[in-house]
């Protein structure tokens, strides 16, 4: 799956992936009248809604884009019927060709981890048959229980010609409080990321490896250093746009290649018809909005690329 990723990503020339990462205050009130007026103002109300919506955002930006992020809280918060707009919005996605890396960060011990894994990686044993539940390409993974809680998704991943992006540095601004504390000099996160890169080296596809990391975009200088300890793990870059990177910001996170990153941006997206920069399209063109935006930020990244690339 990291082959097809990157080759999708050479196809569009735009290494960057959208978060659809909806809160129903993102949805255009013409949108929710709709749904609320269909199911009432239910659980099954907001997740039509949200799927709707979603629905308009991957239609307006599939030609453009590699890849999909659904974080799967933004659908959890409405239950059962949220989940089911997850999974719609996934199936959708693959339908458009685009590679959905599901933002779900899960990571336990055991037979906990393996289920996670099956659930959204692999397949889970129903009787005489195998089957797969949400069958995303890649997941999220948190590696803070050790080991033995990323051993069952690499299992699957082989398995399933699937990959995973393991948090080593993330874009919060409290991420700090644990993950930059030291230990014999050197920070936590880049403990993480070796072993991110020992984990990677069993499981290599043709240039890079199945198993990716996470390192936000809000600490370039930590990217710099994280694209040197792991040069052939392909970074999921959180933190541009909302969160306040620019493509200056990100060269570091990307190898001489060209390749190596891809960056992420969800409400900047998303809700871009809300922003001033965008307010011309107003809530009833709000995909159209969205389409604008991945078309300002991938020029904004390659525009970053070309000028590194010159000094």
């Amino acid at each position: 799956m990291i082959n097809q990723l990157i080759e999708q990503i050479k196809k569009t020339d735009a290494p960057i992936v959208v978060g659809l990462d909806p809160m129903l205050d993102y949805v255009p009130e013409q949108i929710v009248k709709k749904s609320f007026a269909q199911f009432g103002e239910t659980l099954a109300g907001a997740a039509d809604a949200v799927w709707e919506f979603n629905k308009g955002i991957i239609d307006a930006t599939c030609d453009l884009i590699p890849a999909v992020k659904p974080q799967i809280a933004m659908y959890e918060q409405f239950g059962v019927e949220g989940l089911q707009a997850y999974q719609k919005t996934i199936d959708y996605c693959h339908e458009k060709g685009l590679v959905v890396i599901g933002d779900v960060k899960r990571g336990d011990i055991g037979s906990t981890s393996a289920a996670y894994a099956a659930g959204h990686l692999g397949k889970t044993v129903v009787g005489s048959q195998r089957l797969s539940a949400f069958n995303e390409d890649f997941a999220t993974v948190n590696p803070y229980l050790g080991s033995d809680g990323i051993q069952p998704f690499i299992d699957v991943c082989k398995e399933e010609k699937k990959g995973i992006f393991v948090l080593v540095k993330t874009s919060n601004p409290s991420s700090g409080e644990f993950q930059d504390r030291l230990s014999d000099g050197k920070p936590l996160y880049e403990y993480v990321g070796e072993q991110v890169a020992a984990w990677g080296a069993s499981y290599m596809g043709e240039d890079y490896s199945y198993i990716g990391a996470v390192v936000g975009a809000t600490y370039p200088q930590v990217g710099k250093i994280m694209r040197k300890i792991m040069p052939k793990t392909y970074i999921l870059v959180p933190g541009y746009g909302a969160q306040g990177a620019k493509g200056a910001d990100l060269v570091h996170y990307f190898n001489e290649d060209g390749l190596g990153a891809i960056v992420n941006s969800s409400r900047g997206i998303i809700a871009a018809y809300k922003q001033e920069k965008y307010a011309q399209f107003g809530a009833m063109h709000y995909a159209d909005a969205s389409r604008q935006a991945v078309l300002d930020m991938v020029a904004d990244i390659r525009s970053a690329l070309h000028a590194a690339t010159k000094n």
